[in-house]
């Protein structure tokens, strides 16, 4: 007796059929354990598809309220609250860091800007100071400690992927320009709650049971030297690979590897890394993007301008960024649209906008495949715009 077909469940508008099939198509050709993805066209949702399993033992199905880990798409959602405080002119991107934030005038921060931080230019993507796994709880400490430390480059004069700092960094502005006592309460309260789009940085206990489960390597402990080795090329100098190590382990836990699945890691707040939601509350944070609801067109139109290009001084390879945003790549495309912007997490989790299409994508999973590129992901996309020209 063969194998029973994987579940899949939601709505498929019949414009967008293809969708469905390469969904149902990465379950049984690319390994796919859980998934769900979400398309809209303005702001109406046309696919809202989800399947597969929350668990590796594939005992518990995914269904339509399973949350999951999206690491770095976390990034773009606090990306759009930031640029949405930007619209409102509680925050700006040219003034001084430190006039909202008074102890980022430490060292040589003291005349960076939020345009530079949202572009990876600030020159702070690991902590210098060794930290403990507990401090990763401590928001205060990690964001005091970033404010006072010296940057690695210059800000402004390169650019380096702020793999897990971007969070605190962006957040931290966040938190004092809404006046919000945490980074979560500010995100429920100035985008997702108003939205309805259900997106967490410190997940709530009553929700923890709604999680997905990450499958795979990134859910096994590994020690930092052997990440270090990971993410390091042998040949890189010794200051850069120092820098390259500790923005991905320092603390030892910061990329979640290893407590991904805990209670604990759910529940802090890293919003470069632990963002917890679905792919239905991440393509609608990004629909809204792009019809004006966050923020002004002409906001959207700097949004997706690069502002850093060419080889990234923290990954060794090319990377361009808009403001808080990964633009596509020829290995990373979003879709033919020139002015996509969005963020990819770990392994192919993706959300973004096009505006000039009307599309607003996510697809969130939990078996993380390849690093840099996922055929999964790709082959939804390339399904997206097939119909569109269809």
């Amino acid at each position: 007796m063969g194998k029973p077909a994987t579940p899949v469940d939601g709505f498929c508008d019949p414009a967008f059929e293809r969708v469905r099939e390469a969904f149902r198509n990465n379950f049984s050709a690319h390994d796919e354990i859980g998934a769900a993805v979400t398309v809209c066209v303005g702001r109406r949702e046309v696919v809202d598809l989800w399947g597969g399993w929350r668990d590796a033992a594939q005992r518990h199905p995914w269904t339509a309220s399973t949350i999951v880990n999206s690491y770095s798409v976390g990034k773009g959602i606090t990306a759009l609250l930031a640029l949405a405080l930007v619209g409102k002119r509680r925050l700006s991107l040219d003034a001084k860091i430190a006039e909202v934030w008074p102890a980022f005038g430490a060292g040589g921060n003291a005349a960076t800007t939020l345009r530079e931080l949202l572009s990876h230019q600030a020159g702070l993507p690991a902590l210098r100071q060794p930290m403990e796994n507990a401090d990763l709880g401590n928001w205060g400490k990690i964001s005091d400690t970033l404010a006072h430390q010296d940057p690695w480059w210059e800000p402004g004069a390169a650019h380096g992927y702020h793999v897990n700092t971007f969070g605190f960094l962006v957040g931290e502005l966040i938190r004092r320009a809404t006046g919000a006592a945490s980074f979560r309460r500010a995100l429920q309260e100035s985008l997702c709650g108003p939205l309805e789009a259900e997106f967490h940085v410190g997940l709530p206990m009553f929700a923890h049971r709604l999680c997905a489960e990450i499958c795979g390597p990134a859910a096994q402990p590994i020690e930092p030297d052997a990440i270090a080795a990971f993410v390091v090329p042998p040949d890189t100098p010794p200051a850069q690979r120092a820098m390259r190590a500790l923005a991905y382990n320092n603390p030892p836990a910061l990329s979640g590897l290893g407590v991904v699945n805990s209670s604990w890691w759910r529940s802090i707040e890293v919003p470069s890394t632990n963002g917890h939601g679905t792919a239905r509350g991440v393509a609608r944070l990004y629909a809204e993007a792009i019809t004006g609801g966050l923020f002004p067109e002409s906001l959207l139109a700097e949004a997706c301008t690069t502002h850093s290009e060419g080889i990234d001084r923290v990954l060794g390879r090319s990377t361009r960024f808009g403001l808080g945003f990964q633009l596509p790549e020829k290995n990373r495309p979003m879709g033919p649209g020139k002015r996509t912007f969005g963020h990819f997490g770990y392994g192919g989790s993706l959300g973004f906008g096009d505006p000039d299409s009307e599309i607003s994508f996510a697809y969130l999973m939990n078996r993380p495949g390849d690093r840099w590129q996922s055929p999964r992901s790709e082959s939804l996309i390339d399904a997206v715009y097939a119909c569109l020209g269809s």
